[in-house]
């Protein structure tokens, strides 16, 4: 039997049931989501702009900085990777080539969103979205530029926080029309909203539980129930992490050592056994014990 690609294992593995996902700024931070138990794990552009290029949510990265990252948490896990792609980088040829460049690096799901440049977070004010027309064009050429049936296409909308819930629900049907295979709903405002997606739209939904924004911070159990397909904690990890850092410095700094933060820290054992660092002990062993005789 043919081993799954990775859309088709987020596919089968939603089919069984909702899933929460993480948000991992990092492949080791991935390592750490599969380590505990999740089913798959989201590379978030407000995460990974914050986290590794220290820069804001507005639209910054490049498309090869966003493949780049999206190859390292590929290759270090074994879950599905959630790839958040802006607006695709540009106009339909490209979100041809985003597809193409982030399903070669191991992707399961590409999702594109309905803004313009200069984007915003999705709960901030002051966005602006492009026409219905011009994002079920570019949602037409990622789902023709994909050479996997199965990687999974989402279209997420930000009409809700620009127009009304009306604009986002009529955004969604035309959407899926267009060839998205999923959709996500930025920025609702409260928990009636998020019913109205579930009795409205056919196709999975992802519900996006980030920290401080619009959207009330409602619970798995019960977006399951309503019926989402996927909860969503983009920043989560990172923010939790640079508190503990800020944390974690100032006693540094006042006490001068760090002996009373040590019950906080992972332990060199518990980094060395997330790195898989036996494992590359005994090849080296292997390689270097070795006999050159014939």
């Amino acid at each position: 039997m043919d081993e799954l690609t990775p859309g088709a294992m987020l596919r089968a593995i939603v089919q069984e049931g909702a899933i929460q996902i993480p948000g991992a700024p990092t492949a080791l931070v991935g390592r750490l989501v599969e380590q505990y138990g999740f089913d798959a794990v989201y590379l978030s552009g407000a995460a990974v702009s914050a986290g590794v290029l220290a820069l804001p949510d507005i639209g910054l990265m490049t498309l090869n900085e966003v493949v780049q990252q999206a190859t390292y948490l590929s290759r270090s896990v074994n879950l599905p990777v959630i790839v958040d792609a802006d607006t695709g980088f540009g106009d339909v040829a490209n979100v041809e080539r985003t597809v193409v460049e982030l399903e070669r690096a191991g992707v399961a799901a590409i999702q594109l969103e309905d803004q313009e440049l200069p984007k915003r977070c999705g709960h901030l004010s002051g966005k602006t979205i492009v026409t219905s027309e011009q994002m079920c064009a570019k949602l037409q050429a990622a789902a023709a530029a994909r050479t996997d049936p199965d990687l999974v296409i989402i279209a997420r909308t930000d009409a809700r926080g620009v127009h009304d819930l009306q604009e986002a629900l009529d955004r969604a049907h035309r959407y899926v029309d267009a060839g998205a295979d999923w959709i996500f709903p930025e920025a609702l405002a409260d928990r009636d909203e998020f019913v109205q997606f579930v009795e409205s739209i056919d196709v999975p939904l992802m519900a996006n539980m980030t920290e401080f924004g619009k959207s009330p911070l409602l619970s798995f159990d019960e977006l399951a129930v309503m019926g989402y397909s996927a909860v969503l904690y983009p920043v989560t990890l990172l923010r939790v992490g640079m508190k503990a850092m800020e944390t974690a410095l100032a006693i540094l700094g006042d006490v001068g050592s760090q002996e009373e933060l040590l019950d906080l820290m992972q332990t060199r054992e518990e980094l060395y056994d997330l790195l898989g660092y036996q494992d590359f002990e005994e090849r080296d062993r292997k390689y270097f014990g070795l006999s050159t005789e014939e």
